[in-house]
């Protein structure tokens, strides 16, 4: 037994259940809407921060102290704030770098653990769709800031005559395209445009018209359950997989 080797493994586990632990945390604060509420930087004490949010005091305050500790947030004579830098990835939804809203993925992994118990025990088979719907709803919050900050100004002018074909009017199809958010950001950006959204779990193309019709682009863009391998037919001129295609079963076929 290498001692050393031990006790090097046994910080690195620790450490990872700490950072599990924190991320437990992250959740209940973006749900509560308790970054939201430091998002000005201005220290608060617990008992303030409870009234603000509806929230128990005493458990506020268990919560800011958990933050402090691991550095989300900052602590100084019984007040606490949020830095600058903390809130644009934990309370400012429209930054590029806002990862918080994602968090939820990872309480969908804790969520579904029986059904991945069954799955492995069984035939191996978990679709996509039976998944907790934090799921859904942490994949589309994780990724919706970066296709805001990046597919519209980057992405597309990074391809060969993409975006004068989609100022006149072209026909796109985004495969895997969830509750449609990378959909309904091109749908904007270019309204002379038709957008075709696929997506074989059904509750999320629902949640993706209603999006639509919420953005002012029912016009312009149609959602339908289908596969990456059956999915209909237009003519496409632009044909998207938006972090998808590694998450599918058979992705050649895709």
């Amino acid at each position: 037994m290498d001692e050393v080797k031990l006790n090097e493994f046994m910080g690195k586990l620790v450490t990872d259940m700490g950072g599990a632990a924190m991320m437990a945390s992250v959740i209940l604060g973006e749900e509560l809407g308790l970054y939201r509420a430091m998002v000005d930087g201005t220290p608060t004490t617990p008992e303030q921060l409870a009234t603000r949010t509806g929230c128990n005091p005493r458990l506020i305050r268990e919560w800011l102290s958990a933050q402090a500790a691991a550095g989300y947030v900052e602590a100084s004579d019984g007040q606490f704030r949020l830095p600058a830098e903390q809130a644009m990835a934990l309370a400012r939804e429209d930054s590029p770098v806002y990862v918080a809203g994602g968090a939820s993925v990872l309480a969908s992994m804790f969520l579904d653990k029986d059904k991945l118990v069954a799955a492995m025990r069984g035939n191996g088979a978990l679709s996509w769709g039976d998944h907790h719907p934090c799921l859904f709803a942490g994949t589309e919050r994780f990724f919706r800031p970066g296709y805001r900050a990046h597919l519209v100004a980057t992405w597309l002018p990074a391809l060969t005559d993409v975006v004068p074909r989609l100022e006149a009017g072209a026909t796109v199809a985004d495969v895997g395209c969830g509750h449609g958010a990378s959909t309904i950001i091109m749908a904007q950006a270019s309204p002379a445009s038709r957008f075709f959204g696929f997506d074989f779990h059904a509750a999320s193309i629902e949640t993706a018209r209603q999006r639509a019709a919420k953005n002012g682009v029912s016009d312009r863009t149609t959602f339908e359950v289908a596969n990456a391998k059956g999915y209909p037919a237009h003519g496409y001129d632009l044909i998207c997989f938006f972090d998808c295609l590694h998450d599918m079963g058979d992705p050649v076929g895709a």
